[in-house]
């Protein structure tokens, strides 16, 4: 029974304990589910995880909003991460990226970074690389202001 279970297991990598239950029954196995489910976990048994759809990013009109970068200086994205130092203190980077070339333009480090300090960051950038054609960003909370 346990090598039949296994069998099916891996013929039908999709199939919990209770369809392949039902796979051995019509086989001629007369088997409760639960005796199936003790096998299935002592054998170490685990159906995979669904892989996640991509969202789509489409408008009614057809038209797509994810931006493929054709050229340097044709998207740029930037974001906050944060961390903290062997003491605990928290600190943030602004990081601001070319997608095109997967250049960091700017990595901008403080304890504390406001919509001030990324229009700044940004309007340095515009002075020594021109203005990009597309700016994306998560619109968090500094980005809004």
């Amino acid at each position: 029974l346990t090598d039949d279970v296994i069998e099916l297991a891996r013929q039908y990598g999709r199939y919990g304990y209770r369809p392949v239950t039902a796979l051995l029954n019509q086989a001629g196995w007369h088997v409760n589910h639960k005796r199936v489910e003790r096998i299935w976990k002592r054998e170490g048994l685990k159906v995979p995880p669904k892989q996640r759809k991509k969202g789509r990013l489409w408008l009614n009109d057809g038209s797509c909003i994810r931006l493929q970068p054709e050229r340097p200086n044709h998207v740029w994205s930037y974001d906050f991460v944060q961390d903290r130092t062997h003491d605990g203190r928290a600190y943030r980077t602004l990081n601001i990226l070319d997608e095109f070339t997967r250049e960091a333009l700017m990595i901008r480090v403080d304890r504390k970074l406001n919509s001030t300090d990324v229009v700044d960051a940004l309007t340095d950038l515009f002075i020594l690389r021109g203005s990009p054609d597309y700016i994306r960003s998560d619109n968090g909370p500094e980005f809004i202001a």
